[in-house]
């Protein structure tokens, strides 16, 4: 098995984060399991995690879903740069498909 990937952020995530780390306390928490989850297995392999690849989307738009609980983490994997780029963290309410 290879080595672990590096978690990076995009400057868009850096400004979600903050404003919703602002209201939501436990945000924190959920961000540092994500990359626990991320530099580990990102392609989901030992399919224990809740990751999707996303269909129709572009490179660099988010090709992949993390869920934990009701937070939802877009990203990227870079392969040749052992790299995974978070775009997207976003609440996910119970009232969402209602």
């Amino acid at each position: 098995m290879s080595g672990p990937y590096v978690v990076v952020t995009s400057p868009a995530f850096d400004r979600l984060l903050k404003r919703l780390a602002a209201r939501h306390p436990d945000l924190p928490e959920v961000l540092a399991s994500a990359v626990g989850i991320l530099s580990a297995d990102p392609y989901n392999r030992s399919r224990r995690q809740a990751i999707k690849k996303l269909r129709g989307t572009a490179p660099g738009e988010g090709q992949y879903r993390l869920r934990i609980a009701q937070w939802r983490f877009r990203y990227d994997v870079w392969s040749e740069k052992r790299e995974v780029e978070l775009s997207y963290c976003g609440l996910r309410r119970e009232e969402t498909y209602r």
